[in-house]
């Protein structure tokens, strides 16, 4: 076996795209848009490592990856998967025909181990552990094993054994360097947040150790070896480089693999020409129904050849660091990630609050000021004036949450009591309407929703319970959602094809159904009836549950006391926003060279400057015009190509200094599609010195040309622009989870 190297296991081209069509009915029924950006940037042909970030919806991750990549760059993609889920029955048999391959972790082995450790002296032998009632030299204790402490504060630490010395002493490779890995290691508290002893105590008499688990070591290197090569015929491997799912705010340290695969790729192959991609994992709510996602492709990264030298002469630990460095760069560059939660909640806050007139922005827009203030925020977090902004719009949030409502919906405050009146009964009289529709499929598929919820609720907390990194364990939500639905609702669709007609042939549907119709093309009548009547309750019923959050304001808004708290908050939003918008405005261009050229938002506080705001060209619904409706329409000095519409900002070069990517619809591409008119216009020809900042260049002049057109026409008075206004149901919809 050996001669004939590493089982590999085969990609069967036919059985996955089988699987991705049949799980990608599933996405566009989760999720209700998934939106790639930078997809041009993935190489069409020769070895790639994808490297997706952050993990945060198991299963679910991979499927949402292998589809995209499949529309936009056709390629299939080899997973690294976890052998603990390989060796699940009905994953494990889907994961062998598209050519994934299993990854034994440590994690996954981890047993409770007896008695308790210690560090008998952390300052000047940290690497020396002790136990009480242990015996090391045990089968699970070796070299390079694992040994982990209890979950505290959300996170088990971990190092490896360099060397057992006896029943009760080892030496470990790493040192513990956090200081709630030494509290529990030492029962000392004069640590402080770096991990360094603050205090002269040497000694706890009463500390009696920790509790620990230990696992075996791995052996990787017929995983290395079926990695290279893979990667040597030309394939692409896709790896979540943290290890594991999580649902933390911020990206979990990566792992060594990913490194070792690439540099060993290039170690047996120089000119192979390999490629490393990021991805970012951009989810709002990844574990909820019909959420949204950006599924971002970074910049393909080089492997510089002074570190693929370095790693062939043995220095591996430096240069395996240093490549970790750059893909961590790489991926923190096309992701959104902050250190707590409430810091998350804040930054969203500060987006909703910059972007005042409301204007929807493309989800890719989003993620990308999001990224943006991250980056602000982390820079001027301890300036006083961010101090006290951010402790504002906590309490302004806090002041949201005890109503109820949504940041949006705040502007209701403005309403008079006729047009509230007016608008509750108008949405009220469009529910019930919507709720008949909704009502057939609601009941039909009520058993899937049950046990859809409580089945992924009980997923959650055995996953959570079994991890050392989840916080809430909503990472394998979405995943267990999928599973059981795809399981449930064909048996449930099946169970009421077999009553139906059953009912047929026992009474003809109470007479209603002739005598000639045969009685299987009732079968095949339910097989088409029951899935239809759900997934039209499904679209229906999405647009009722809009219209159910909007109604909470309207309600607030009759009543007295509620109303004057909603004018006390719209006028604290207004001051927050200004507040916001200043701090901006003053801050960015101190981060940000430059932060004028590369706006997302306009100043909405620089009267002077009237820049008009784009149409939104979102589902259809009754305009009512907050500003004035105009029927002349913009005119440009050349029709925009169909994907390059101004319906999809995310996609005009304005807005970044990378070309832009294929348009999408809310739930599968179309690119590709002949005849389609999805390619990119021909701007004017390029110069061979550097053509991604000639066409930058040459945009940018463009676009400013035409913006000093448009505000000479605006001034004239020649054109104005009408917006959605902010009460409808549709700009509720498209705002309420950004």
């Amino acid at each position: 076996m050996g001669d004939k190297g590493p089982y590999i296991p085969p990609l069967v081209g036919w059985m996955y795209d089988l699987v991705l069509w049949s799980f990608s009915v599933l996405i566009d029924l989760f999720f209700r848009e998934v939106h790639p950006r930078g997809s041009w940037k993935i190489p069409r042909r020769g070895p790639i490592i994808l490297v997706a970030a952050p993990h945060a919806n198991q299963f679910v991750d991979s499927l949402v990856l292998m589809r995209v990549i499949r529309s936009e760059a056709h390629r299939r993609i080899s997973w690294l998967i976890a052998e603990k889920s390989f060796r699940r029955k009905f994953i494990g048999f889907l994961a062998r025909g598209i050519g994934t391959l299993p990854v034994a972790r440590a994690m996954d082995n981890l047993k409770p181990g007896t008695g308790t450790i210690y560090l008998p002296d952390p300052i000047n032998e940290p690497t020396l552990l002790r136990g009480v009632g242990t015996n090391f030299e045990g089968k699970p204790f070796e070299k390079d094993g694992t040994i982990a402490l209890p979950t505290v504060n959300g996170t088990s630490h971990s190092t490896a054994i360099a060397e057992v010395r006896g029943p009760e002493e080892l030496v470990l490779k790493k040192p513990f360097k956090a200081r709630d890995a030494l509290v529990q290691l030492t029962g000392r508290q004069d640590i402080d947040s770096e991990g360094n002893f603050t205090g002269t105590a040497s000694d706890n008499a009463e500390f009696k150790g920790t509790k620990f688990k230990v696992a075996p070591h791995v052996d990787q290197t017929a995983v290395y070896q079926a990695v290279f090569k893979r990667l040597g015929s030309g394939g692409c491997v896709g790896i979540f480089p943290e290890g594991g799912s999580h649902d933390r705010t911020t990206l979990l340290p990566l792992k060594a693999g990913v490194a070792l695969m690439a540099l060993g790729t290039l170690a047996e192959n120089p000119d192979c020409g390999l490629k490393i991609v990021p991805c970012g994992m951009n989810y709002f709510h990844a574990h909820k129904f019909r959420s949204r996602a950006v599924i971002e492709f970074g910049t393909p990264i080089d492997v510089p050849p002074e570190l693929v030298e370095q790693f062939k002469q043995g220095e591996r630990r430096e240069s395996v660091g240093a490549l970790l460095e750059i893909i961590y760069g790489g991926l923190v560059s096309v992701t959104v990630t902050s250190p707590d939660y409430e810091t998350l909640m804040v930054i969203q806050a500060a987006r909703r609050l910059y972007n005042t007139k409301g204007k929807k922005l493309p989800l890719p827009m989003v993620v990308e000021l999001n990224r943006r203030l991250v980056k602000g925020y982390a820079h001027f977090k301890d300036d006083p004036r961010i101090v006290d902004l951010r402790r504002a719009i906590v309490s302004y949030n806090k002041s949201l949450r005890i109503l109820g409502i949504r940041d949006h919906q705040v502007v209701y405050a403005k309403f008079s009591i006729v047009q509230v009146v007016a608008t509750l009964i108008y949405r009220l009289g469009k529910l019930a309407l919507l709720a008949i529709g909704t009502l057939p499929g609601f009941l039909l598929f009520t058993p899937v929703f049950i046990a859809t919820k409580h089945l992924s609720a009980k997923k959650s907390k055995e996953a959570l319970a079994a991890s050392t990194v989840k916080l809430q364990g909503r990472d394998v939500m979405a995943t267990w959602k999928l599973l059981i639905a795809l399981a449930f609702a064909p048996a449930l669709y099946a169970f009421y094809t077999a009553a139906f007609t059953y009912w047929t042939y026992w009474n003809r549907v109470n007479g209603m159904v002739p005598d000639w119709v045969p009685l299987w093309s009732v079968v095949v009548i339910g097989m088409v009836l029951f899935p239809t009547i759900t997934f039209a309750a499904l679209r229906i019923g999405e647009v009722g549950m809009d219209i159910i959050k909007s109604l909470r304001p309207l309600v607030l808004s009759l009543n007295p006391s509620s109303a004057n708290t909603l004018v006390r908050l719209r006028e604290k939003r207004a001051a927050l926003a200004q507040q916001v918008t200043d701090a901006i405005n003053t801050m960015g261009p101190e981060l940000f060279p430059d932060f004028d050229a590369s706006r997302i938002v306009t100043d909405p506080f620089r009267e002077a400057t009237k820049i008009e705001e784009v149409p939104d060209h979102g589902p259809p619904e009754v305009r009512r015009s907050s500003v004035s409706d105009s029927s002349e329409k913009m005119p440009t000095s050349e029709p925009l190509p169909r994907n390059e519409s101004f319906h999809n900002l995310a996609n005009i070069g304005f807005f970044s200094t990378r070309p832009p990517s294929r348009n999408r619809s809310r739930s599968s591409s179309a690119s590709g599609r002949p005849g389609s008119r999805h390619g990119l216009k021909p701007l004017s020809s390029l110069t061979q010195k550097d053509p991604l900042e000639d066409v930058s260049s040459r945009i940018r002049d463009a676009m400013r040309e035409r913006g000093e057109r448009r505000r000479r026409r605006s001034e004239d008075g020649s054109w104005d622009m009408a917006s959605s206004g902010p009460g409808t149901p549709s700009s509720e919809e498209n705002r309420k989870d950004l």
